[in-house]
């Protein structure tokens, strides 16, 4: 083999994880590549997951609001329309600047990319399969981070038309008339919202009793009533037995208890989750056994049970988020180079991006009750916030949980207006192992959305200054 093919460090996947693992191998001096088998690098979350799914909430949110705000303020919109095209390609031009941007960054550190399908051949050594040409590179570190892929319900097979995944319902060539949703998750929920803004009869259909399941219950409650206000219909309790065809229309069926329901329909979306991505990765070469769920085994420094090789993100345990991916891709490489990387996994942030959007670090009230920890909690509504009241952001609240004795924050719950961006305080005081008290008494601008977090702190000990 060439010394061009020999490197210090090889990553299979391009994701959040799989790139930000070959940045920070280039930046402590190892000889990097990365090997990708789609078109484009970014994985899942750039390419047909985070970033276009933003996109499309962003832009319907707008029109959201054009259509059913701008007349309280005064705003004339007469003869409003949208165009699905224009729409797409908005969206496709924010996914081709960060397709770009990971490619620059790619050549500005000197990282060498391979296109084909990576896998392990055994040793040190990493076969890249691509169309008409076979290439060996060796690594002395080799890491997966090949991310995750839908998850398929045997009785609803995806066809990429009638019955599809997140990939497909970014993509719409026309607003679907009636489009049912299997899942009341993150995916379920923002694409819901996309569809239903721009005029879809959504049914959304949900096994568990509440939307948004891995939040409290007043929550979930909270979303579901605000959800239901903007046109989506939640069908709970209930879980899906198939597809048919009568008299010339899809029908979904579905029970409840003892119930049998029928939804028409034009598009069924089934988002009921993800699962780790190794196919064709040759796991067997090199003696890597999956766990009971598919994941790839890791020690508390990503090693796999394989000698020089590394697994990060949605092929291991834990939540599948790009940002813990990439917290790990960090940890795992300052590892391999001698230094002591590290996660945090007890204040990893969760977000679903509606409008308003729910956020959510450390443990829930119901999770500390089952867990025995004696709790205090405080809660403050947006709509005793003077910001949100200026900026119709009065829907949603904070939630605030301390250890009842030592007064540590445990977790923070937010439903609300740009509530991904509020959870950042919880995450920096939590990381160093703060109080509610120490969030009571930062200082925070007025008037903003985040007077709320100092409010829920301050009411955790009843001291809330603008709760009546």
């Amino acid at each position: 083999m060439s010394e061009e093919n020999n490197f210090d460090l090889i990553i299979i996947g391009s994701g959040p994880g799989g790139y930000v693992a070959a940045i920070r191998g280039a930046q402590l001096g190892l000889k990097t590549a990365i090997v990708e088998k789609d078109e484009n690098l970014g994985g899942t979350c750039l390419n047909v997951g985070c970033i276009p799914s933003k996109a499309l909430l962003h832009s319907t949110e707008m029109y959201h609001f054009a259509r059913h705000g701008a007349a309280d303020h005064g705003i004339d919109l007469t003869n409003l329309s949208i165009s699905i095209e224009k729409l797409m390609a908005k969206k496709s031009k924010t996914v081709d600047q960060l397709r770009n941007g990971v490619k620059h960054l790619m050549k500005a550190n000197k990282i060498k990319v391979f296109s084909g399908l990576g896998s392990l051949a055994g040793g040190d050594k990493v076969s890249v399969r691509a169309t008409g040409q076979n290439i060996d590179i060796s690594g002395k570190h080799i890491v997966l981070a090949t991310g995750s892929s839908t998850i398929e319900l045997p009785f609803l097979k995806f066809d990429g038309e009638t019955i599809v995944s997140s990939d497909q319902a970014i993509a719409f060539d026309k607003v679907p008339e009636k489009l049912a949703v299997v899942g009341a998750g993150a995916i379920g929920l923002e694409l819901g919202s996309v569809w239903a803004r721009l005029g879809s009869q959504v049914d959304v259909i949900e096994f568990l009793p509440a939307i948004a399941p891995t939040f409290d219950k007043d929550v979930s409650k909270m979303a579901e009533r605000i959800f239901k206000k903007q046109g989506l219909n939640f069908h709970l309790n209930t879980k899906v037995t198939g597809l048919k065809k009568s008299k010339g229309k899809h029908v979904l069926t579905a029970e409840k208890g003892d119930k049998a329901l029928e939804f028409e329909v034009d598009k069924v979306l089934v988002a009921v989750g993800r699962k780790p991505y190794t196919e064709g990765l040759g796991l067997d070469k090199v003696a890597i056994t999956l766990d009971d769920k598919g994941r790839i085994p890791v020690d508390a420094h990503y090693k796999t049970s394989a000698e020089g090789i590394y697994a990060i993100g949605d092929v291991i345990p834990g939540p599948m988020l790009a940002h813990k991916a990439e917290e790990e891709a960090v940890a795992c490489i300052e590892r391999i180079a001698g230094q002591a990387g590290h996660v945090n996994y007890d204040v990893i942030p969760n977000v679903i991006y509606t409008e308003p959007e729910i956020s959510s670090v450390g443990i829930t009230e119901a999770i500390a009750k089952e867990q025995g920890i004696a709790i205090k909690t405080g809660k403050f509504n947006f709509a005793g916030n003077g910001r949100a009241i200026a900026s119709d952001g009065t829907d949603g609240f904070v939630k605030v949980i301390a250890d009842k004795s030592s007064d540590k924050l445990l977790g923070v719950q937010i439903i609300g207006k740009g509530a991904s961006e509020l959870i950042a305080a919880a995450v920096t005081h939590m990381e160093y192992g703060g109080s509610a008290e120490d969030i009571a008494r930062t200082i925070h601008a007025h008037p903003t959305m985040s007077e709320a977090m100092k409010e829920a702190a301050m009411a955790v000990d009843g001291n809330s200054i603008h709760s009546a």
